[in-house]
Protein backbone atom coordinates (compact mmCIF):
# COMPACT_ATOMS: atom_id res chain seq x y z
CA UNK A 1 0.00 0.00 0.00
CA UNK A 2 1.04 3.62 -0.53
CA UNK A 3 1.09 6.47 1.95
CA UNK A 4 2.09 10.11 1.73
CA UNK A 5 4.57 11.36 4.32
CA UNK A 6 5.37 14.92 5.34
CA UNK A 7 8.49 16.74 6.48
CA UNK A 8 6.94 19.96 7.88
CA UNK A 9 8.36 23.24 6.65
CA UNK A 10 9.80 21.87 3.41
CA UNK A 11 6.76 22.62 1.28
CA UNK A 12 5.71 20.21 -1.43
CA UNK A 13 9.30 18.94 -1.72
CA UNK A 14 8.78 17.47 1.75
CA UNK A 15 5.62 15.58 0.71
CA UNK A 16 6.68 12.14 -0.54
CA UNK A 17 5.19 8.66 -0.93
CA UNK A 18 6.30 5.32 0.51
CA UNK A 19 5.24 1.69 0.20
CA UNK A 20 4.15 -0.30 3.26
CA UNK A 21 2.63 -3.66 4.08
CA UNK A 22 -1.12 -3.62 4.50
CA UNK A 23 -1.77 -3.18 8.25
CA UNK A 24 -3.57 -5.53 10.61
CA UNK A 25 -5.79 -4.31 13.47
CA UNK A 26 -4.96 -4.74 17.13
CA UNK A 27 -7.42 -5.05 19.99
CA UNK A 28 -10.10 -2.37 19.71
CA UNK A 29 -8.84 -1.27 16.27
CA UNK A 30 -10.19 -1.30 12.72
CA UNK A 31 -8.48 -1.15 9.33
CA UNK A 32 -10.14 1.20 6.84
CA UNK A 33 -9.57 1.13 3.09
CA UNK A 34 -9.58 4.82 2.28
CA UNK A 35 -11.90 6.01 -0.49
CA UNK A 36 -11.69 9.81 -0.25
CA UNK A 37 -9.94 12.60 1.64
CA UNK A 38 -10.68 16.24 2.24
CA UNK A 39 -8.03 18.94 1.79
CA UNK A 40 -8.03 22.58 2.83
CA UNK A 41 -6.32 25.56 4.42
CA UNK A 42 -5.45 23.63 7.58
CA UNK A 43 -3.36 21.23 5.47
CA UNK A 44 -1.39 24.14 4.03
CA UNK A 45 -0.56 25.33 7.55
CA UNK A 46 0.69 21.86 8.46
CA UNK A 47 2.70 21.66 5.23
CA UNK A 48 4.41 24.96 6.09
CA UNK A 49 4.98 24.04 9.75
CA UNK A 50 2.77 26.97 10.77
CA UNK A 51 0.23 25.14 12.93
CA UNK A 52 -0.64 25.43 16.65
CA UNK A 53 -0.17 21.70 17.33
CA UNK A 54 3.19 19.90 17.12
CA UNK A 55 3.86 18.06 13.85
CA UNK A 56 5.74 14.77 13.88
CA UNK A 57 8.38 14.59 11.09
CA UNK A 58 7.53 11.88 8.58
CA UNK A 59 3.87 11.88 9.62
CA UNK A 60 1.13 10.70 7.25
CA UNK A 61 -0.70 14.03 6.71
CA UNK A 62 -4.39 14.73 6.33
CA UNK A 63 -7.05 14.74 9.04
CA UNK A 64 -10.08 14.07 6.82
CA UNK A 65 -10.72 10.62 5.43
CA UNK A 66 -13.55 8.17 4.72
CA UNK A 67 -13.66 4.61 3.50
CA UNK A 68 -14.68 1.00 4.13
CA UNK A 69 -13.87 -1.12 7.15
CA UNK A 70 -11.98 -4.16 5.83
CA UNK A 71 -10.99 -5.87 9.11
CA UNK A 72 -11.50 -5.47 12.85
CA UNK A 73 -9.52 -6.50 15.90
CA UNK A 74 -10.63 -8.24 19.06
CA UNK A 75 -13.39 -6.68 21.16
CA UNK A 76 -14.56 -4.32 18.40
CA UNK A 77 -18.35 -3.90 18.63
CA UNK A 78 -19.16 -0.52 17.04
CA UNK A 79 -18.37 -1.40 13.43
CA UNK A 80 -17.96 -4.45 11.21
CA UNK A 81 -16.26 -5.20 7.87
CA UNK A 82 -18.08 -3.52 5.00
CA UNK A 83 -19.25 -0.51 7.02
CA UNK A 84 -18.69 2.91 5.47
CA UNK A 85 -17.02 5.15 8.03
CA UNK A 86 -15.34 8.52 8.51
CA UNK A 87 -12.43 9.19 10.85
CA UNK A 88 -12.78 11.75 13.63
CA UNK A 89 -10.13 14.49 13.52
CA UNK A 90 -9.36 14.11 17.24
CA UNK A 91 -9.73 10.33 17.78
CA UNK A 92 -9.61 10.55 21.59
CA UNK A 93 -12.11 13.42 21.94
CA UNK A 94 -15.37 11.57 22.48
CA UNK A 95 -17.56 14.24 24.10
CA UNK A 96 -17.47 17.17 26.48
CA UNK A 97 -14.95 20.05 26.41
CA UNK A 98 -11.70 20.00 24.48
CA UNK A 99 -8.94 18.99 26.91
CA UNK A 100 -5.19 18.57 26.62
CA UNK A 101 -5.48 14.79 26.91
CA UNK A 102 -7.77 14.79 23.84
CA UNK A 103 -5.43 16.88 21.68
CA UNK A 104 -3.79 14.11 19.60
CA UNK A 105 -4.87 15.03 16.07
CA UNK A 106 -4.76 12.99 12.88
CA UNK A 107 -2.12 14.18 10.44
CA UNK A 108 -0.05 16.17 12.94
CA UNK A 109 0.63 14.22 16.14
CA UNK A 110 -0.47 10.78 14.89
CA UNK A 111 -0.59 9.35 11.36
CA UNK A 112 -3.38 10.76 9.26
CA UNK A 113 -5.52 9.89 6.28
CA UNK A 114 -3.48 10.37 3.08
CA UNK A 115 -2.90 6.66 2.79
CA UNK A 116 -4.54 3.69 1.11
CA UNK A 117 -5.19 1.85 4.41
CA UNK A 118 -5.46 3.36 7.90
CA UNK A 119 -5.54 1.76 11.35
CA UNK A 120 -7.95 3.54 13.70
CA UNK A 121 -9.50 2.90 17.09
CA UNK A 122 -13.16 1.91 16.86
CA UNK A 123 -13.95 5.00 18.98
CA UNK A 124 -12.29 7.17 16.32
CA UNK A 125 -14.72 6.41 13.49
CA UNK A 126 -18.37 7.24 12.81
CA UNK A 127 -20.80 6.01 10.13
CA UNK A 128 -21.20 7.91 6.87
CA UNK A 129 -24.72 9.21 6.08
CA UNK A 130 -26.27 6.80 3.59
CA UNK A 131 -27.25 9.44 1.02
CA UNK A 132 -23.70 10.78 0.62
CA UNK A 133 -20.99 9.56 -1.73
CA UNK A 134 -17.48 8.95 -0.38
CA UNK A 135 -16.34 12.24 -1.93
CA UNK A 136 -19.20 14.16 -0.30
CA UNK A 137 -18.63 12.47 3.06
CA UNK A 138 -14.93 13.45 2.93
CA UNK A 139 -16.02 17.07 3.34
CA UNK A 140 -17.50 16.43 6.80
CA UNK A 141 -14.78 15.54 9.36
CA UNK A 142 -13.17 18.97 9.68
CA UNK A 143 -15.34 21.68 8.11
CA UNK A 144 -18.79 20.34 8.98
CA UNK A 145 -17.90 19.32 12.53
CA UNK A 146 -16.19 22.67 13.14
CA UNK A 147 -19.22 24.55 11.79
CA UNK A 148 -21.61 22.55 13.97
CA UNK A 149 -19.54 23.09 17.10
CA UNK A 150 -19.18 26.80 16.31
CA UNK A 151 -22.88 27.23 15.68
CA UNK A 152 -24.43 25.11 18.43
CA UNK A 153 -22.18 24.66 21.48
CA UNK A 154 -23.36 28.00 22.84
CA UNK A 155 -26.95 26.83 22.31
CA UNK A 156 -28.71 25.86 19.08
CA UNK A 157 -29.88 28.94 17.08
CA UNK A 158 -33.59 29.58 17.34
CA UNK A 159 -35.80 30.32 14.34
CA UNK A 160 -35.64 34.01 13.52
CA UNK A 161 -32.20 34.60 15.01
CA UNK A 162 -29.55 36.13 12.77
CA UNK A 163 -26.34 34.25 12.03
CA UNK A 164 -23.39 35.94 10.34
CA UNK A 165 -20.82 33.78 8.58
CA UNK A 166 -17.68 35.02 6.88
CA UNK A 167 -16.37 33.99 3.49
CA UNK A 168 -17.15 30.98 1.31
CA UNK A 169 -14.81 28.33 2.71
CA UNK A 170 -15.95 24.94 3.95
CA UNK A 171 -16.75 26.01 7.52
CA UNK A 172 -18.79 28.99 6.33
CA UNK A 173 -20.79 26.97 3.80
CA UNK A 174 -21.69 24.35 6.40
CA UNK A 175 -22.60 27.11 8.87
CA UNK A 176 -24.96 28.53 6.25
CA UNK A 177 -26.56 25.11 5.65
CA UNK A 178 -26.97 24.26 9.34
CA UNK A 179 -28.27 27.71 10.29
CA UNK A 180 -30.88 27.66 7.53
CA UNK A 181 -31.92 24.13 8.50
CA UNK A 182 -32.59 25.50 11.99
CA UNK A 183 -34.71 28.38 10.70
CA UNK A 184 -32.20 31.20 11.25
CA UNK A 185 -31.69 34.22 9.05
CA UNK A 186 -28.18 34.17 7.55
CA UNK A 187 -25.98 37.06 6.49
CA UNK A 188 -22.80 36.05 4.64
CA UNK A 189 -19.74 37.96 3.50
CA UNK A 190 -17.78 37.13 0.37
CA UNK A 191 -15.76 38.64 -2.47
CA UNK A 192 -17.37 39.33 -5.82
CA UNK A 193 -20.78 38.86 -7.44
CA UNK A 194 -20.21 35.28 -8.61
CA UNK A 195 -19.64 33.94 -5.10
CA UNK A 196 -22.45 36.13 -3.79
CA UNK A 197 -24.84 34.51 -6.28
CA UNK A 198 -23.73 31.03 -5.19
CA UNK A 199 -24.30 31.90 -1.54
CA UNK A 200 -27.81 33.14 -2.29
CA UNK A 201 -28.54 29.91 -4.16
CA UNK A 202 -27.53 28.02 -1.01
CA UNK A 203 -29.98 30.06 1.06
CA UNK A 204 -28.14 33.15 2.32
CA UNK A 205 -30.69 35.88 3.04
CA UNK A 206 -28.20 38.73 2.63
CA UNK A 207 -24.67 38.82 1.17
CA UNK A 208 -22.10 41.56 1.78
CA UNK A 209 -19.12 42.01 -0.56
CA UNK A 210 -16.25 42.77 1.83
CA UNK A 211 -14.11 44.16 -0.99
CA UNK A 212 -16.74 46.78 -1.74
CA UNK A 213 -17.53 47.23 1.97
CA UNK A 214 -14.31 46.67 3.96
CA UNK A 215 -16.07 47.99 7.09
CA UNK A 216 -18.78 45.39 6.60
CA UNK A 217 -19.87 45.49 10.25
CA UNK A 218 -21.67 48.75 9.43
CA UNK A 219 -23.77 46.95 6.82
CA UNK A 220 -24.47 44.08 9.24
CA UNK A 221 -25.80 46.66 11.71
CA UNK A 222 -27.91 48.28 9.01
CA UNK A 223 -29.38 44.92 7.98
CA UNK A 224 -30.32 44.15 11.59
CA UNK A 225 -31.77 47.57 12.48
CA UNK A 226 -28.70 48.37 14.54
CA UNK A 227 -28.96 45.26 16.73
CA UNK A 228 -26.22 43.11 15.21
CA UNK A 229 -26.06 39.37 14.57
CA UNK A 230 -26.99 36.98 17.37
CA UNK A 231 -24.14 34.67 16.36
CA UNK A 232 -21.02 35.25 14.31
CA UNK A 233 -18.99 32.30 13.00
CA UNK A 234 -15.59 33.79 12.16
CA UNK A 235 -13.24 31.64 10.08
CA UNK A 236 -12.09 34.52 7.88
CA UNK A 237 -11.69 37.69 9.94
CA UNK A 238 -10.81 40.33 10.78
CA UNK A 239 -11.94 39.52 14.32
CA UNK A 240 -12.49 43.18 15.22
CA UNK A 241 -15.12 43.50 12.48
CA UNK A 242 -16.86 40.43 13.90
CA UNK A 243 -16.89 42.07 17.33
CA UNK A 244 -18.43 45.18 15.82
CA UNK A 245 -21.09 43.02 14.14
CA UNK A 246 -22.32 40.93 17.06
CA UNK A 247 -25.39 41.77 19.14
CA UNK A 248 -25.14 42.48 22.86
CA UNK A 249 -25.32 39.15 24.63
CA UNK A 250 -24.46 37.33 21.42
CA UNK A 251 -21.53 35.10 20.55
CA UNK A 252 -18.52 35.12 18.23
CA UNK A 253 -17.24 31.63 17.47
CA UNK A 254 -13.55 32.22 16.76
CA UNK A 255 -12.44 29.49 14.33
CA UNK A 256 -8.66 29.50 14.18
CA UNK A 257 -6.36 32.45 14.73
CA UNK A 258 -4.72 32.05 11.30
CA UNK A 259 -8.03 31.85 9.46
CA UNK A 260 -9.33 34.92 11.25
CA UNK A 261 -6.69 37.24 9.93
CA UNK A 262 -4.51 37.46 13.06
CA UNK A 263 -1.21 37.03 11.21
CA UNK A 264 0.16 40.51 10.63
CA UNK A 265 -3.02 42.14 11.92
CA UNK A 266 -3.16 44.80 14.61
CA UNK A 267 -4.17 43.58 18.08
CA UNK A 268 -7.86 43.72 18.87
CA UNK A 269 -8.78 46.97 20.61
CA UNK A 270 -9.82 46.09 24.20
CA UNK A 271 -12.48 48.77 24.04
CA UNK A 272 -14.06 47.02 21.03
CA UNK A 273 -13.86 43.67 22.82
CA UNK A 274 -15.54 45.09 25.93
CA UNK A 275 -18.06 47.11 23.95
CA UNK A 276 -19.22 44.06 22.00
CA UNK A 277 -20.79 42.71 25.19
CA UNK A 278 -20.60 39.21 23.73
CA UNK A 279 -18.94 35.87 24.33
CA UNK A 280 -15.87 35.12 22.21
CA UNK A 281 -15.50 31.34 22.04
CA UNK A 282 -12.46 29.69 20.40
CA UNK A 283 -13.44 26.58 18.44
CA UNK A 284 -11.15 23.61 17.77
CA UNK A 285 -13.09 21.35 15.37
CA UNK A 286 -15.27 19.08 17.55
CA UNK A 287 -15.74 15.75 19.27
CA UNK A 288 -17.08 12.40 18.12
CA UNK A 289 -20.42 13.41 19.67
CA UNK A 290 -20.46 16.56 17.50
CA UNK A 291 -19.78 14.43 14.41
CA UNK A 292 -22.69 12.11 15.19
CA UNK A 293 -24.95 15.17 15.54
CA UNK A 294 -23.72 16.42 12.16
CA UNK A 295 -24.60 13.08 10.59
CA UNK A 296 -28.12 13.19 12.00
CA UNK A 297 -28.71 16.71 10.65
CA UNK A 298 -27.23 15.86 7.24
CA UNK A 299 -29.46 12.79 6.99
CA UNK A 300 -32.64 14.42 8.30
CA UNK A 301 -32.43 17.36 5.89
CA UNK A 302 -30.75 15.45 3.03
CA UNK A 303 -27.99 18.04 2.99
CA UNK A 304 -25.07 17.70 0.58
CA UNK A 305 -21.69 19.42 0.89
CA UNK A 306 -20.49 21.83 -1.77
CA UNK A 307 -17.58 20.17 -3.61
CA UNK A 308 -15.27 22.52 -5.48
CA UNK A 309 -12.96 20.06 -7.23
CA UNK A 310 -11.93 16.39 -7.02
CA UNK A 311 -8.36 15.16 -7.57
CA UNK A 312 -7.03 11.62 -7.74
CA UNK A 313 -4.84 10.05 -5.04
CA UNK A 314 -1.97 10.20 -7.51
CA UNK A 315 -2.42 13.98 -7.90
CA UNK A 316 -2.18 15.06 -4.25
CA UNK A 317 0.62 17.53 -5.04
CA UNK A 318 -1.59 19.18 -7.64
CA UNK A 319 -4.45 19.32 -5.14
CA UNK A 320 -2.19 21.15 -2.68
CA UNK A 321 -1.18 23.62 -5.42
CA UNK A 322 -4.83 24.24 -6.20
CA UNK A 323 -5.55 25.00 -2.54
CA UNK A 324 -2.53 27.32 -2.41
CA UNK A 325 -3.90 29.31 -5.35
CA UNK A 326 -7.13 30.05 -3.43
CA UNK A 327 -10.29 31.35 -5.01
CA UNK A 328 -12.27 28.12 -4.87
CA UNK A 329 -15.82 27.68 -3.62
CA UNK A 330 -16.44 24.61 -1.49
CA UNK A 331 -14.34 21.61 -0.54
CA UNK A 332 -11.34 20.16 -2.36
CA UNK A 333 -11.45 16.35 -2.28
CA UNK A 334 -8.99 13.53 -3.05
CA UNK A 335 -10.64 10.43 -4.55
CA UNK A 336 -9.05 7.00 -4.42
CA UNK A 337 -11.22 5.84 -7.31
Amino acid sequence: MRSYHLQPGRGLDGLTTAEHDEPTPGRGQVVVRMRANGLGFRDLLVLNNDYPLPITPGIVPGCEGVGDVVSVGEDVTRVKPGDRVAATVFPQWQDGPFLLENAAQLGTMVDGMLTEYAVLGEDGVVPIPEHLSYEEAAALPLAAVTAWNALTSGGVPRPGETVLTLGSGGVSLFTLMFAKAGGARVIATTSGPAKAARLRELGADEVIDYRVNPSWSEEVRALTNGRGADRVVDPAGPLEESLRSVALGGEVAFVGYRLSGAQGAAPVNPAVLFGAGAVVRPVATGSRAHFLQVNRVMAAHRLRPVIDRVFSFEDVHEAYRYCMAGGGFGKVVISHG
